[in-house]
């Protein structure tokens, strides 16, 4: 009888208490970085847009506000359960192991990583998902707000995707925190139209993913758009063969050929957009 108060205890704190404070941290996160990085375009732009900058950044951002709602409303309370339940009941594969925190958690973010860049692979190649995750790479500019240009549908997949990973590796709701704070930071830097210097991509990009090596995804070119899907970080293109980095960064045209009038990328659009034919 103890030990069920002291679980009904735990995940009353990690759901009421610190699930709060995590979901504040994680969207402190998403803001400063947001705001950091379009600071930093504006400094040292990579390449000047092709189309009007604003509109871009409106229609990226309220398509942000809608999915982070609901996000939240039907996901977060789902996912801090199911990491209270895993830790109070010792479940999960990580759990099985004697290993200090500091390594469960450095393999909770390289494995969970590794999913991820699957799950993206997965949406290039699977004709359904590719229709929800054409909203990301139709937009004609590539900068911080593409980052938090996706559709509902396909987050809502990905949130699944981490409940399950939350039970199967029996994850810590701080490595999750940390995992989801390093995701959201890395797709923003990785998106930025940011200058950066040779060398220091050059560098970056034997573990990490620079603009540069992102910048080929979002091409218009298929054989390029089909490459490069890290998203933290780089190893896992060299490992399975999907690494592309010797393109002419200049003459690379970001976008999808099929979406190039903006008067088909508006809100409204962009939310109807994995429901028509032109999807594909």
């Amino acid at each position: 009888m103890l030990r069920i108060w002291q679980q009904a205890v735990y995940i009353y704190y990690i759901t009421v208490m610190d699930g709060t404070d995590i979901y504040a941290l994680r969207t402190l996160c998403f803001w400063a970085g947001f705001l950091f990085f379009l600071l930093l375009e504006w400094s040292r732009p990579y390449r000047p847009p092709t189309v009007p900058k604003a509109s871009r950044l409106g229609t990226n951002i309220s398509l942000a506000l809608i999915n982070s709602i609901i996000l939240y409303l039907v996901f977060t309370s789902v996912i801090l359960n199911t990491s209270a339940q895993v830790a109070a009941r010792q479940a999960g594969m990580l759990n099985m192991v004697s290993l200090p925190s500091w390594a469960k958690m450095l393999l909770t973010l390289a494995f969970m990583d590794f999913i991820f860049y699957i799950w993206h692979l997965l949406n290039h190649v699977m004709p359904l998902l590719w229709r929800f995750h054409s909203v990301h790479h139709s937009d004609p500019n590539m900068d911080v707000s593409t980052a938090t240009r996706f559709h509902i549908g396909e987050l809502s997949f990905s949130a699944v995707i981490k409940i399950g990973l939350v039970f199967f590796l029996g994850a810590d709701i701080m490595a999750v925190a940390l995992f989801e704070g390093l995701l959201v930071l890395a797709a923003q830097f990785n998106h930025s139209s940011l200058r950066v210097p040779l060398r220091f991509e050059r560098i970056l990009r034997i573990l990490f993913v620079p603009p540069s090596m992102h910048r080929i995804h979002h091409s218009v070119v298929i054989r390029e758009r089909d490459s490069n899907y890290g998203t933290i970080f780089s190893v896992w293109d060299r490992i399975f063969g999907t690494f592309l980095i010797n393109i002419d960064q200049d003459r690379i045209v970001i976008g999808m050929a099929s979406y190039r009038n903006l008067d088909s990328l508006k809100l409204q659009h962009l939310l109807l957009m994995p429901f028509t034919k032109k999807a594909g």
